[in-house]
Parts: C-alpha cells; structure tokens; sequence
C-alpha cells in the first residue's frame, strides 16, 4: 500500500519568525512556547479541498469517521483521491458514507471542477492568492475562508489574513485586547503589522489558543 508524502514545511518559517519576533512584542513571546512545530502541508490539492467539504459544521472526529467511509468508497488511498473515480460514485454510495445530500453534491461540484480543467492547479504556483481564491469560490461549498485556509494549509502562502476566521478573532482579542471583543478593522489593523507573514502569525495566534496544530 502506497504510504503518504511526507509533509512539507515552509522554507520562509524560520526567516518569518525572525521578522515577526522583531515587530511584535506578543509572538515574541509566543513564538519560542512551540519550539520546532510550524505548518505542514500534506496530500493534494483535490483530496485537501475534498476533506475541507466534508468537515464543514461536524466535529473532527464526526469528519474523520465520514471521510474515511467515503475515501473507502472512492477505493483509492486516503490521501490522494481521484477526481473521476469520485464523479463515478452514485449519489447513493455517498449518502451511504455518511454525506448529506448537499455535501454529497459539493464533492460532485469539486470533482466535476478539477476533472475537466475548470480549475488550474498546476498553475496555481504562479498566480496570485486573490486570483486562486476566485477560482475555489466559483465551486459549491467553497466559500472565502475555505479557500484562504487552502492557500494557508495546502499551498502554504505566507501572507493570508483570515478575517472570517472565529479562532483567529478570539487570539486577537485574547493576546492584544485582554478578551473584549474584537471587529474585523482592529483585527485587519493588527494583522497588518505582521505581513509579510501574516500566514505564519496567524498559526501562532492559533496555538496560543489550542496548542495542537489543525491537521487539513
């Protein structure tokens, strides 16, 4: 049985947390807490967007349970799943996996997409975040925080700022406002100070709330 890539790091990591330990008084706090842990990417590009679909509004381990029925159905290794053995899967079989009916048609949508060339991942390497995110939205059940969590997660861009993101709001209003609430413009104006990097002082924030890294 084929065993999964391993995964890849970032090469700017190191470089970022460097930068960012220099602007900002709070990752240089958080920063050493996490030692030699930083972002991984792993799987491809289809399966990656594929799992994103099946683990919207269910727990980690409700998803887990449905992905590992569906990627058994697909008949293909977990990580690295076929776009058209997914669109020869009847809808019943994806139902039987555990999918709703709406999921089940987001993965159709997915798999239709990547199939015939409707989305460019070769491509994707050399085109700007904002053109890739236009791409990704244009398929069911992906929305603006999927797509920027693809090029954070998969693509491992380094400068993505999640405003849509709950977890990346309540880390803010944690380390910088002493937990009062926090709107999008105080967010974005913190966010700003981290770029280049926004991608990896994200993560960070992240950890400081659940010291576990997010697996996608």
């Amino acid at each position: 049985m084929a065993r999964p890539a391993a995964p890849a790091t970032p090469e700017y990591w190191d470089d970022a947390c460097r930068h960012l330990a220099r602007r900002d008084r709070v990752l240089k706090k958080l920063i050493p807490q996490f030692g030699d842990a930083r972002l991984q990417s792993r799987g491809d590009a289809f399966t990656t967007l594929a799992r994103s679909i099946v683990g919207q509004q269910i727990s980690v381990k409700a998803a887990q349970s449905v992905w590992d029925r569906f990627a058994a159905a697909v008949g293909g290794p977990s990580h690295r799943l076929a776009p058209a053995a997914v669109l020869q899967l009847p809808v019943e079989t994806l139902r039987g996996a555990g999918l709703s009916a709406r999921k089940a048609e987001y993965l159709l949508d997915l798999a239709r997409h990547f199939d015939d060339g409707r989305v460019h991942p070769t491509q994707w390497k050399a085109m700007a975040d904002d053109a890739i995110i236009e791409e990704l939205v244009a398929i069911r059940g992906i929305g603006r925080w999927t797509a920027e969590m693809f090029l954070i997660f998969h693509l491992m861009r380094p400068d993505v700022l999640p405003l849509d993101d709950l977890g990346l709001l309540k880390g803010i209003s944690v380390n910088y406002f002493s937990g009062e609430p926090v709107s999008r413009a105080e967010a974005r104006e913190v966010g700003d100070g981290w770029a280049p990097y926004r991608s990896v002082a994200v993560w960070y924030i992240w950890r400081s709330l659940d010291p576990l890294p997010v697996d996608y």
